[in-house]
């Protein structure tokens, strides 16, 4: 090549170069200014996948949002309404009871012992002449609805009534009692002493009385349970009830139809059955006036009306004895001697346990420790006193009584003995005793004989009858008469004996006892604790319909052993509590002064102390302004059902303040008494429904509907405050 065509040739490749250069600039050139818009197309395209994903999503939502409508809507459609007031879908038995604003008062799940399906009306030959709704769950389970008769204008009731078609499926329906749905009370005292049911968490077992040391209940039952909006169930006597509260379940009410081998061994049906009626009306106060039970009057004689005084105006004087050694003639004259002694306490009514036999159901004297206590008690009653006697219905088989009650066919019989074989049981100091049956006819005028053989020894005034509970009754009991379940023992011992015998007080019941016998409070322990259970106790069993309660004696019952008991207080022979401390017998004095009747086992002089000797006499003195508040509201107890004692909600049914107070009562309408409970404290809170009260103490006005903190309360005081007429103004 020559230079020139060299030359020639290396411009021409630097031009190329150049512009291959030049065009390698121009292409990253406009590859770097393009990366500004593929990094905005890139962020379009995040966007826009975002705002895909977020429609998809709201799509989602709106699809699940319609379908559960749907399911709503038709479901709604399928709970069908039944009396105005009930919805109720076939298919799960979801259940709501309305008021009349179409607000929910009651909620819960019929038939949980069934599976999740269609139910068909019932076939013809099924249905009731009274006109009721009535399902069947193939051939599992028959449930009737109907309006029941409603005690006032104001409240409405409905009847349920479920029939096991199969021996081992057991009826259930639960209802919600969360505190959303309001306050539930009822059926008696718990084995946690709780108030409020809600509260409590009782494993499913037959409701039947107990000792609340070893079983759920306590010493007194109704079927009836009620709720702070205005909602009440009652349960029919002859359904074979369990009941659960609180369980694996939530927080439900669970009432259960189920026969088992002791409390409910005699079966009123082929198959098990609930039945129960709900009532609804315009406030908790209203429905539950409407439902109890009403003029006691009935039958009432102008002594049955003095002993009812005699026990609102004079202590019982319980003789201390927890050994059969300690009771004997002397001890009861002297241990009323020391009642004279003190001077500003009424005389009343002396009670003598069940030591004044030999052994228990010998129903005569111990003529050995009572050699002439004709003479003593002749010489009580001139003094002003009157004479009880505790009697039971058991007769130890130590008991010259037994060989001849068994030789009679006087006592419950083992089941399936054909009544050759008495059913044995333990009672309190007796490890074996039979039972009195009183379905028999022949134990009637038996027992009446007894008892009139003892007052022509000794004239004595009244008597108290100790039945135990339930669990006392022999395991495998059978009964001349068919009873429905244990219980069922005690409304037969006083049909039967309420006109034979004058019987101020019972120990157990499921239905009020005939006036002028008040129903006794269970033992209680000798302790705070002890105290502390006496108000939830009183409001419990007043708002299940007994009006006349008799709490035990100042300072407790008994003092507990410090192991951990494994059988019912009942099987035990517990030694009395020797004297309490000090400030807890003040304040359990203070406290009994406001209520029904005021009971003694320690006298106050028994502290030789001038403190409690003038707290005594001062309480004596406040006793006397009480009286005239328990007199009236004992008798209108005896015309409309309703407790003496009464938790504040009965004052004002519409202050949410009043539903949960279980350390506070009122007497009547008339009267608050807020008692110090806790060991050392001179302050408590107190709350005051609507109206005006006077301050007890220092005699100023308080307005209600507020709570008063840090109330000063020393220990020789105690709170109560009375109402004033509406009108007051301060």
């Amino acid at each position: 090549m020559m230079s020139n065509d060299f030359d020639t040739h290396s411009v021409l490749s630097n031009q190329a170069s150049l512009t291959s250069v030049n065009s390698l600039a121009s292409l990253l050139k406009e590859k770097m200014q393009n990366v500004p818009a593929i990094i905005r197309k890139k962020k379009r395209e995040t966007k826009d996948y975002k705002l895909r994903v977020f429609v998809g999503m709201l799509f989602l939502i709106i699809v699940f949002l319609v379908g559960y409508a749907y399911v709503m809507y038709n479901q709604k459609l399928l709970a069908k309404s039944y009396f105005e007031s009930i919805k109720f879908h076939k298919k799960t038995r979801n259940f709501r009871l309305l008021d009349g604003k179409g607000a929910e008062l009651l909620t819960g799940v019929l038939g949980t012992s069934l599976s999740i399906e269609q139910p068909y009306n019932c076939l013809p030959k099924d249905l009731k002449d009274d006109g009721s709704v009535c399902y069947e769950w193939n051939s599992k389970a028959r449930l009737y609805m109907n309006l029941a008769k409603s005690p006032g204008p104001d409240i409405k009731c409905y009847s349920f009534q479920w029939e096991s078609l199969m021996a081992d499926l057991y009826p259930t329906d639960c209802f919600d009692v969360s505190e959303e749905r309001g306050f539930w009370y009822g059926g008696g005292l718990t084995k946690g002493i709780e108030y409020i049911l809600g509260k409590a968490s009782i494993p499913a077992g037959p409701f039947v009385t107990g000792d609340i040391n070893t079983h759920q209940w306590g010493n007194a039952l109704k079927r009836y349970f009620l709720n702070s909006r205005g909602v009440a169930i009652q349960v029919d006597e002859k359904t074979p009830l369990y009941i659960s509260v609180n369980t694996d379940s939530g927080r439900r009410l669970c009432l259960q139809g189920k026969n088992d081998k002791f409390a409910f061994v005699n079966h009123q049906t082929r198959f098990p059955e609930l039945k129960y009626t709900i009532c609804s009306g315009p406030d908790m106060k209203t429905l539950h006036n409407g439902l109890m039970q009403k003029s006691l009057w009935d039958g009432l004689t102008e002594r049955d009306n003095d002993v009812i005084k005699s026990l609102l105006r004079e202590p019982v004087w319980q003789i201390p004895a927890s050994k059969q050694e300690d009771l004997t003639e002397m001890a009861i004259y002297n241990y009323t001697e020391s009642i004279i002694a003190l001077g500003y306490l009424r005389l009343g009514h002396v009670l003598v346990n069940e030591f004044w036999q030999r052994t228990i159901g010998d129903f005569r004297l111990d003529v050995e420790r009572f050699p002439t206590l004709d003479e003593t008690v002749n010489i009580l009653h001139r003094r002003g006193f009157r004479v009880s006697f505790m009697i039971q219905p058991f007769i130890s088989t130590e008991s010259s009584n037994f060989r001849e009650a068994v030789a009679k066919k006087l006592l419950i019989y083992e089941r399936e003995s054909e009544r050759s074989i008495p059913a044995l049981t333990r009672y309190k100091s007796t490890t074996s005793a039979g039972v009195l049956d009183v379905t028999n006819n022949a134990s009637i005028p038996w027992l009446a004989e007894q008892m009139k053989k003892i007052s022509e020894t000794v004239e004595i005034d009244s008597y108290f009858v100790d039945f135990g509970t339930a669990f006392n009754i022999p395991r495998y009991y059978q009964c001349s008469q068919t009873l429905v379940n244990p219980d069922e023992y005690k409304n037969y011992f006083m049909e039967r004996f309420e006109g034979t015998l004058s019987i101020f007080g019972v120990s157990s019941a499921i239905s009020v006892p005939r006036p002028p016998s008040f129903l006794s409070l269970p033992p209680v322990n000798s302790s705070w604790s002890g105290l502390q259970s006496i108000i939830p106790t009183m409001l419990s069993y007043g708002i299940i319909g007994f009006p006349f309660l008799m709490p035990g004696p100042v300072g407790g019952d008994f003092v507990l052993p410090t192991q951990q008991l494994k059988k019912m207080y009942s099987y035990y022979s517990f030694d009395l509590p020797p004297l309490p401390d000090k400030e807890l017998y003040i304040r359990w004095l203070q406290l009994a002064t406001f209520l029904p009747v005021l009971r003694f086992t320690h006298l106050p002089s028994e502290y030789r102390d001038d403190t409690v000797t003038a707290i005594a006499k001062e309480l004596a003195d406040v006793r006397q302004r009480v009286l005239p508040l328990l007199e009236r509201f004992s008798s209108i107890a005896m015309d409309e059902g309703l407790p003496i004692i009464r938790p504040l909600w009965m004052l004002d049914s519409t202050d949410v303040n009043c539903f949960s107070i279980n350390d506070e009562f009122s007497i009547g309408d008339g009267m608050i008494v807020a008692p110090v409970l806790e060991r050392g404290e001179t302050v408590r809170e107190v709350y005051l429904p609507q109206g005006v009260w006077k301050d007890g103490i220092d005699e100023s006005l308080r307005k209600g509907s507020r709570w008063i903190h840090n109330y000063h309360v020393p220990q020789n005081k105690v709170a109560y405050f009375i109402k004033m007429p509406d009108n007051t103004r301060f």
